[in-house]
């Protein structure tokens, strides 16, 4: 036995038969060298990966049931084909799944902890001389198997999706706009904006065009053309207006005419710059993201560099989540002693210091996103979430010294 095990100090056997190991077996415990996964990691870790998949598979559903059932309302109400919801839909999730996962890991974690400890079998394991720290070894590969999922979602599959779906969200947009060009109808294809279109030639071009804008309070625009046609761009569809006028009244009662031979118009209402500009970064993944940082600052554009570190570092702080969620659902539980009505008190203070770290996390990302430089606050989350479990797992193993000492067995 020592040639199979070198350099260790003892071996502690212990005969038990729960049901991961067979009742004939003798199972030995090195106490000194670590060795390979034993087999109650192995154990520990397909029960961890199971009810992951469960979990995940249950709120994938229901976060995309509750989107979907308000997307079909809309795509559906404006005549689109089930594909092109199906197709919208698919691109969504995701997103969904990496919002999912964490989540996942934490119910996970805590229903097999719950089981394990009912069921006497983390107790058998404590028996052995296993500390905290120990038996949270397949915890902790648990975590690093969501955290890697979670680093590809984030950085390359859910931007990935962003990209496309803008693509089928400005070809919709474009077909909505098309849809607003009915001739003798006054149509309000916006807030504020009404639009009339006395008529529709069979080449599509526009005749008596008429619009009135009043979304800026302080002063109302009135566009009037003898011609227009529709121009389909990248962004949002625009109406080319040829022969007309722009009439501006003030509030003060002040009224300018200006006469144009073309203006453009856009139908759908557009975002600021920085929206758009934000937009097209959330569609990079984080190589061009990392590229595009490095060649902004090149340029001394600081303020763009500084909102590029912004997102790379949302992408990069986010997937960490997986890990502390797992080790904030074990450790947690680990505190309470074996009852067989389970660890419900445990259960209660996992769930607040998940939803503690999700609020620091949440604060966090609203501060860096009114302060780009402010982006290393975005790991404190994170850190919170790996460093509070591991002093919960310091408490645990110090609670069971302390019972030993007292001649209490743990």
């Amino acid at each position: 036995m020592a040639e199979r095990y070198p350099g260790l100090n003892a071996l502690t056997r212990y005969r038990f038969s729960p049901p991961w190991i067979s009742d004939t077996v003798l199972l030995v415990v090195p106490v000194g060298k670590s060795c390979a996964l034993s087999r109650f990691d192995r154990y520990l870790l397909s029960q961890l990966l199971a009810l992951f998949g469960f979990f995940s598979l249950v709120l994938v559903a229901i976060y995309w049931i509750n989107r979907a059932v308000m997307l079909f309302d809309q795509l559906i109400g404006e005549g689109h084909s089930i594909w092109v919801f199906l197709e919208i839909s698919a691109l969504t999730l995701p997103a969904v799944i990496a919002i999912v996962l964490p989540l996942s890991a934490f119910a996970g974690t805590v229903f097999v902890v719950n089981r394990l400890t009912k069921e006497s079998e983390l107790v058998v394991m404590q028996a052995t001389g296993f500390s905290p720290f120990r038996l949270a070894r397949p915890v902790v590969i648990f975590g690093v198997l969501v955290t890697l999922p979670m680093a590809i979602l984030f950085n390359f599959l859910v931007p990935a999706s962003r990209g496309i779906l803008n693509e089928e969200e400005a070809a919709l947009s474009q077909n909505i706009a098309a849809r607003f060009l009915h001739e003798g109808r006054f149509l309000h294809p916006s807030e504020g904006v009404t639009l009339f279109i006395r008529e529709v030639t069979p080449q599509s071009r526009l005749l008596g065009v008429f619009i009135m804008d009043e979304r800026n309070p302080e002063e109302r625009l009135t566009y009037i053309a003898e011609s227009a046609i529709l121009v389909r761009t990248s962004t949002n569809p625009k109406l080319l207006m040829f022969d007309g006028s722009l009439h501006r009244l003030s509030t003060e009662g002040r009224l300018s005419v200006t006469h144009y031979a073309d203006l453009s118009y856009d139908v759908v209402l557009t975002d600021s710059t920085i929206n758009t500009e934000r937009r097209a970064i959330n569609t990079m993944n984080s190589i061009q993201l990392y590229k595009l940082g490095r060649a902004l600052m090149l340029t001394a554009d600081q303020r763009g560099a500084w909102v590029v570190a912004r997102e790379l570092h949302i992408r990069l702080s986010q997937p960490l989540f997986g890990i502390g969620a797992a080790l904030i659902g074990f450790s947690t539980l680990l505190l309470g002693a074996y009852s067989r009505f389970g660890l419900w008190k445990q259960i209660l203070v996992a769930i607040f210091l998940m939803i503690g770290v999700h609020l620091i996390s949440t604060q966090s990302l609203a501060a860096v996103s009114r302060d780009n430089s402010l982006w290393p606050i975005l790991y404190i989350a994170p850190i919170v979430g790996i460093l509070l479990p591991t002093g919960l797992l310091w408490w645990a193993g110090r609670d069971r010294r302390l019972g030993k000492d007292r001649g209490v067995t743990p």
